[in-house]
């Protein structure tokens, strides 16, 4: 049974009430750490200015009107300040005027009440600019709200002999307001840089979920080990390997086929028939070089060299043969393709500094790509070079000799199946 939770009309204000904050000064333009840092100023300004009134009205009502005209004056110009910005815009000028007013006027109150003891300590209201400063200003700007404040510390000091030595305040509501005083510092102190602190963290976790997909989208392009290179390195990939195989695949008759489909059929099939070839390119660890339009490259032994880089490319060849005659849409389509395998020494590397490629090079990568575009629909055709290599473990049927364009006279060989090895 489902359960509905009713928001409690507190909870709804609150959503209100901040949310309402968050648009103050806001501008369709700003980035997300500079709305954060407006909502999160706004709503620090908003508490300043209650507390500033509940101090001024404590004040006032403890025989203290000139002291209470400060924190009550400070309220007024602050709501009149978050009233311009939310009017203006005009978001530096609001952060300088925020951390001045928060700056003076627990100077000028001190000086009011008598002191450091007699004001129970409200210059340490003063600290909050500093702070404030870390998170709102540039950080290279922090130091010298802090001089001000050490400076106005230092001031105090000085002017105490020549302040009146009493007040009106009594000596419970001194003790009171220095323990109101230390506490919403601190709490303010503690609250600013927990904020700071969460925003960080959240910063980071953002920049570490971007940077996984960066490094998965990085790693649905290039091998494992040449991202690796590439990230850490700055040097040109190219390496030599002396035993590779490759395997073209083709669609047949690709062109009429895609001209009688719409479009995006003709997309969604591709793509059906070539992730299932990824996956068995996953299957058997190898790896895809490129797709061509119709045309599907795969090369074993590269960029991990391999012994098996033959027999690991036959099986895979003999899987996607099986899946072409078995699929339903395959065969609803009578998709048929040529496949060439041929093996050999090539050169791999990368090449590019946008878009780029992990490609091979040399002679046995054209060979391959020969006994694909001279092969026969729905069979796999592989050079001599791999059949020495595969013949104890799979069965193949000779060709005979086949004139392939750039090479001449070639012997080549169909590959059919697995040897029994009971027999």
């Amino acid at each position: 049974m489902a359960i509905e939770v009713k928001s409690s009309p507190m909870n709804e204000f609150t959503r209100k009430f901040l949310s309402a904050i968050a648009r103050v000064g806001a501008d369709p333009t700003d980035s997300d750490d500079v709305r954060l840092h407006k909502a999160m100023l706004v709503g620090g300004s908003v508490m300043f200015i209650l507390a500033g009134a509940s101090w001024g009205v404590l004040y006032i009502l403890s025989g203290e009107p000139l002291a209470g005209s400060i924190p009550l004056s400070y309220s007024v110009i602050s709501l009149l300040s978050v009233i311009l910005f939310a009017l203006t815009r005009r978001y530096r000028f609001f952060r300088f005027s925020q951390l001045l007013l928060i700056l003076l006027l627990p100077f000028l109150l001190q000086v009011a009440l008598g002191g450091f003891i007699n004001a129970s300590a409200v210059v340490l209201w003063s600290l909050i600019c500093p702070f404030g400063a870390l998170l709102f200003d540039e950080p290279h700007r922090a130091p010298r709200w802090f001089l001000a404040y050490l400076g106005l510390l230092i001031v105090s000091g000085a002017i105490q002999p020549y302040v009146r030595l009493t007040n009106n305040l009594s000596p419970g509501l001194i003790i009171f307001f220095f323990v109101a005083n230390v506490g919403a510092v601190s709490a303010i102190a503690f609250i600013l840089l927990y904020s700071f602190i969460g925003q960080k963290n959240e910063v980071l976790r953002l920049l570490r979920v971007e940077q996984e997909k960066s490094e998965n989208l990085l790693l649905n392009i290039l091998p494992k080990e040449i991202a690796a290179i590439l990230k850490n390195e700055n040097r040109t990939i190219a390496d030599h390997f002396e035993g590779a195989s490759i395997l073209f695949a083709d669609m047949v008759n690709f062109t009429p086929m895609s001209a009688s489909m719409a479009p995006a059929e003709m997309v969604d099939l591709l793509n059906e028939v070539f992730s299932h070839f990824d996956s068995l390119v996953e299957k058997y660890g190898v790896e895809k070089i490129r797709t061509i339009g119709d045309s599907y490259m795969v090369a074993a032994g590269v960029p991990r060299p391999r012994s098996d880089h033959a027999q690991v490319l036959a099986r895979l060849a003999l899987d996607v043969q099986a899946y072409l005659r078995t699929d339903p849409t395959c065969r609803s389509r009578n998709l048929g393709f040529r496949i060439g395998i041929n093996s050999g020494p090539v050169v791999a590397g990368v090449i590019g500094r946008k878009k780029f490629i992990y490609d091979l090079w040399g002679d046995a990568v054209n060979t391959a790509s020969r006994m694909e575009s001279h092969g026969v629909p729905g069979q796999i055709q592989i050079t001599r070079e791999t059949y020495e290599l595969i013949k104890d473990e799979f069965m193949c049927e000779p060709r005979g000799k086949v004139s392939v364009k750039g090479k001449g006279e070639m012997e080549t060989w169909y590959l059919v199946g697995i040897r029994d090895r009971k027999a």
